[in-house]
């Protein structure tokens, strides 16, 4: 009975993982196409791009999965279900998510250091037409070989890297760090996977921190704000058009009586035309947009849109609401900069946190509400890339467009997104830290009560509790998640600070959008360094 009930949970909780699994592919098909470019598509580039943008929303679909599991051991009074009395098999099921976290960081640090390097400088190859098929994958495969070395070196650093933390004051909390470290354990190569994967996360971070924390506020305010009119952006570029057209007409009368235009008038005249024909293609742009069908039905959908913004928007100050909550938390009852800011449950009083244990005993919104808030960091991260592209400090390299988007930024795109999703888990914990540790499970605390005949002397009886940290030690299950991040304690120290960065740029980008007018109904769709190749493309 135990063994049948033990296969029923476990299929559950898997078949909502492939059940979502399915939805992730269908996205990424559907996502890649509508920003690939038609003209310059590659097969290779397109499935690579595809399987490494699934991998990433995998990724970030399997911390629901985590939480699920370690809370459906527990029955809601706080007693272990009968299949998960033991200990054997409640340590099989956390080697099973553990698995999985090992399959996918290995596929991410494969896909990084390894598949897409070599996919784009493949490509990059391509475009010189002497260069033969064998040369590309020799050429691909020279470039590659640094990123492979880099992977090889952050794999022997961490597995030969101290896990002792320095000695502390606090004691007490230390010794539940070293409990929480050697739970884990580090055999089977996991320091070496852990720090490598850890030292992706800081890129991650720092991707968090500029495209995150920008989509957490362009998204809604964009929705709330709208687009400008069509009709109005057609008049007045029709009157640009015209105003460009007078002046290169004013310029070449100069020369009309045969004298030739000074070096200024020239480099005047050059700058003209090519802003004409700019205008000229955004007014095909536009006359589009006039007659398209989607446009017609984002205006019949504007109220919605404005919920929908006003929705986003207050989601997203309460995860900086949360997220600041929880650093002073840490702040003010961790053990330092050299703990890693790690605490144990919860001091200060977090509304996230305190909503998804609200939520718990209704079965399965908790699970829905962390899956939501999972989705949104890639959402938002998505939006953040969409609208400033891909930079290198202050050189934007790539542009993403619908339908005009290069190979190789979308492969550039893919690989943002899987640092983002690594630095997402730790991002999600900062939120709602007694929940992402411990789920919804609760233990029984023991208690004597008088009893109501004198030779029965005290009667004992159990109270259900909220696992934290003051639980008994198989009492409560902490996530498989939870552990990975907390490896190495110098990584949490960056991360802790990360958070404030991120809430500082979510502020900044909140103040830019808000000075920002409403955008072109074509907004990134025509700009000055467009081939007439690729607008006649699009416009076809």
């Amino acid at each position: 009975m135990a063994a049948q009930s033990l296969l029923s949970e476990s299929v559950l909780g898997w078949s909502i993982f492939t059940f979502i699994l399915l939805i992730i592919l269908a996205f990424c098909w559907v996502y890649i196409r509508k920003f690939q470019s038609r003209q310059e598509s590659e097969v290779v580039s397109t499935i690579t791009a595809i399987c490494a943008l699934a991998i990433a929303l995998i990724t970030s679909a399997l911390l629901p999965v985590d939480i699920f599991l370690v809370s459906f051991m527990k029955y809601p009074n706080g007693t272990y279900k009968e299949w998960a009395a033991n200990n054997e098999t409640r340590g099989q099921i956390e080697d099973t998510v553990l698995y999985g976290y090992y399959t996918l960081y290995s596929i991410i640090l494969f896909c990084v250091f390894l598949w897409i390097p070599f996919v784009y400088f493949y490509y990059e190859e391509k475009d010189d037409n002497n260069v033969n098929k064998c040369s590309q994958v020799k050429n691909a495969l020279k470039y590659t070989i640094g990123f492979a070395i880099v992977c090889a070196v952050l794999l022997l650093i961490g597995a030969f890297v101290p896990l002792q933390p320095p000695p502390s004051q606090n004691s007490t909390q230390w010794d539940k760090v070293q409990y929480l470290f050697k739970e884990l354990g580090s055999s089977d190569g996991l320091p070496a996977l852990a720090f490598s994967i850890s030292s992706l996360t800081l890129i991650g971070m720092l991707a968090v921190i500029t495209y995150t924390a920008y989509g957490m506020s362009v998204l809604p305010l964009n929705l709330i704000k709208g687009t400008r009119s069509v009709a109005y952006e057609r008049l007045e570029n029709t009157e640009d058009i015209d105003d460009v057209e007078h002046q290169i007409e004013k310029l070449k009368s100069k020369c009309s009586d045969g004298r030739p235009l000074s070096s200024r008038d020239r480099n005047n005249l050059q700058e003209l035309e090519a802003k004409l024909q700019v205008l000229r293609r955004r007014g095909r742009h536009l006359e589009l947009a006039e007659r398209n069908c989607c446009s017609k039905v984002g205006s019949a959908l504007r109220p919605l849109k404005i919920l929908l913004g006003i929705f986003f928007i207050l989601v997203a100050v309460l995860f900086v609401i949360a997220l600041f909550i929880s650093n002073l938390d840490k702040a003010l009852h961790s053990a330092g900069i050299s703990s890693g800011f790690i605490i144990f449950g919860t001091n200060l009083t977090n509304p996230l946190n305190e909503l998804l244990l609200v939520l718990q005993p209704v079965f399965p919104l908790d699970y829905i509400l962390i899956t939501v808030i999972t989705m949104y960091f890639v959402v938002t991260s998505m939006a953040g890339i969409r609208h400033m592209g891909i930079w290198f400090f202050w050189i934007r390299l790539y542009k993403i467009r619908p339908k005009r988007t290069r190979p190789q930024a979308l492969l550039f795109l893919c690989m943002i997104l899987l640092l983002i999703v690594l630095h997402t888990s730790y991002m999600i914990y900062s939120l709602a830290s007694q929940y992402v540790m411990y789920g919804s499970q609760k233990y029984l605390v023991q208690s004597e009560t008088p009893s109501a005949g004198p030779p029965s002397g005290n009667a004992s009886s159990g109270t259900a509790r909220i696992c934290d940290a003051n639980a008994p030690e198989d009492q409560c299950t902490v996530t498989r998640s939870y552990l990975f991040l907390h490896k190495f304690w110098f990584f949490s120290t960056i991360y802790y600070f990360g958070n404030w960065a991120f809430i500082a740029a979510f502020l900044i980008g909140l103040v830019v959008s808000c000075c920002r007018g409403k955008k072109s109904v074509i907004e990134g769709e025509v700009e000055a360094d467009d081939s007439d190749v690729s607008d006649d493309e699009y416009v076809h």
